[in-house]
């Protein structure tokens, strides 16, 4: 398998077979803690080889800088068929989070696993703006 978009982004869609990425980003600027973010999303495609057609798993964890869970896990399955004449097929995958709260200003990591495996990572900056 090979994960050809992980973005961080404001919004993302999926639409007969495209994804729909807006304002990607991997910083967060806030004057004062908790800093919220009212609403983001995690944006997947991944594109599976013939011999990885069937179900699968999916987690996404949001870490910080010490591996503690910011969120509980995001976690779904899904099942990747395409025909056999193509030699790879593509699982697009919108993950929407509404309310993230982030106590302390440092580095987060969204962690993306697929079947028990770490399959792809994105930085999360909070910092403090100086306005």
């Amino acid at each position: 398998m090979n994960i050809e978009v992980m973005a961080l982004c404001d919004a993302a869609t999926e639409s007969q077979g495209k994804l729909n990425i807006l304002g990607t980003f991997d910083t967060i600027f806030a004057q004062k803690l908790p800093a919220v973010s009212s609403q983001c999303a995690v944006a997947l495609r991944v594109r599976f080889n013939q011999i990885e057609k069937g179900e699968h798993k999916i987690k996404l964890n949001l870490v910080n800088e010490d591996g503690k869970l910011i969120i509980p896990s995001l976690e779904t399955g899904t099942k990747v068929n395409f025909p056999p004449h193509l030699d790879s097929g593509v699982m697009n995958m919108v993950l929407h989070i509404q309310g993230l709260k982030l106590e302390k200003f440092g580095k987060y990591s969204f962690d993306l696993a697929i079947d028990g495996r770490q399959e792809a990572s994105l930085p999360l900056y909070l910092r403090q703006s100086q306005t």
